[in-house]
């Protein structure tokens, strides 16, 4: 088969499409996968450069999130049969044409999502659902600051807080950015740039918002803890403008303000069976065509290291897919 393997530490140029050998026979409780699609992520950015919490050594190939259809089950799986349309999840390996994957990992695409869809809907997603309404205890009514809103684990928020009747004001750096957040569902999109306080405080009523959505960190953190109500929870989901910020602790006591870490890893790792729920949860819903993944680039397997590229110039608006 051919695949995009990581030949050394290094940017997207340390990519290179190779034929190398299939992977074997799925085993106990796997299923093997015939890719479609596969989700270009800044974890891939990450892990090529080595600089990943889970550090494989090259060569290897990345990727892991994908979806495409069943050519084989092991042999106590009776949850699917060959020829499923399925999204798979994937340790490595999804930057391929064959993948084998858990098959408790794994579900089958839902009516009314394409298979580039599915081959990027399961992190952002999983992400969004567990931030806003579980660790962030999202209600009806409430106001949501979003970071980052054009990005793909932005976008989803958008989706998941409208569609569970929130408010939503959306930052992006380009009026392109903006325009699609509100396209989206976004009440309110705003240029982050040079402050968002005054235009988020004018927007509320200068009440503020009641829930921060922020994979950015650095100053946008914190400047985001003025921005909250009493009462508010600060969703600090990553670290995209370069760094995590220094919280000011007399902010969270004098409003009464949570700050709370968000990783959906961790989530998938200590409760399994929660995530397993959430998953249904936004299938169910993605069913019902409340959530649909917005894809701005789609490129071919072998274009990987374009797609990256695209990923860290934040060129990308939702998510970039590597189809075959």
């Amino acid at each position: 088969m051919k695949a995009m393997v990581c030949e050394r530490f290094g940017g997207p140029e340390a990519l290179a499409l190779r034929d190398v050998p299939d992977p074997p026979p799925p085993g106990r409780g796997e299923i093997q996968v015939r890719i479609a699609a596969r989700g270009v992520q800044y974890v891939d950015v990450l892990m090529l450069a080595g600089k990943y919490q889970f550090r494989p050594e090259p060569p290897f190939i990345p990727g892991s999130e994908a979806a495409g259809h069943v050519v084989a089950v092991g042999p106590d799986v009776t949850s699917f049969a060959v020829g499923d349309a399925v999204m798979s999840r994937h340790t490595l390996g999804a930057f391929a044409e064959l993948g084998n994957a858990r098959a408790d990992l794994c579900d089958k695409v839902p009516a009314g999502l394409d298979m580039a869809q599915a081959g990027v809907f399961r992190g952002v997603y999983t992400t969004a659902y567990h931030a806003l309404l579980q660790r962030g205890r999202l209600k009806a009514g409430e106001w949501v600051l979003v970071h980052g809103a054009a990005g793909g684990i932005g976008i989803a928020a958008i989706q998941v807080a409208k569609t569970f009747g929130a408010r939503v004001i959306a930052t992006a750096s380009t009026e392109e950015k903006r325009a699609a957040c509100l396209e989206e569902g976004a009440d309110h999109a705003i240029d982050y740039r040079s402050g968002f306080l005054d235009p988020v405080k004018a927007l509320t009523a200068g009440r503020g918002v009641d829930v921060v959505y922020d994979p950015i960190g650095d100053t946008v953190t914190e400047e985001s803890l003025r921005c909250l109500a009493w009462g508010g929870r600060l969703l600090i989901l990553g670290f995209l403008g370069g760094g995590p910020a220094n919280i000011r602790s007399n902010y969270l006591l004098i409003k009464g303000i949570d700050a709370i870490g968000v990783r959906i890893g961790g989530l998938n790792e200590a409760d399994p069976a929660l995530a397993a729920a959430n998953m249904r949860d936004l299938l169910e819903l993605a069913g019902q065509g409340k959530l649909r993944p917005r894809i701005s680039h789609g490129l071919q397997l072998e274009q990987a290291a374009e797609a990256l590229h695209l990923v860290i110039d934040r060129t990308v608006i939702g998510k970039a897919v590597l189809l075959s």
